[in-house]
């Protein structure tokens, strides 16, 4: 699986998790330089909280 942003490829992974139909890479798998930290997240009850990144 590869995500795509811009035409250019920012993860690459063949172990994502589908959870309804959206495929999570793991965290080795993401080209670093397109992402840098954020402070932004999400709670929830069954995923428990989500730490993003912005590139």
């Amino acid at each position: 699986m590869k995500a795509i942003w811009n035409n250019k490829i920012i993860a690459e992974s063949d172990k994502t998790v589908v959870v309804e139909n959206n495929h999570y890479f793991p965290h080795d798998s993401i080209k670093k330089d397109f992402f840098k930290p954020s402070k932004t997240h999400t709670t929830c009850p069954w995923k428990g909280e989500a730490l993003y990144s912005r590139g």
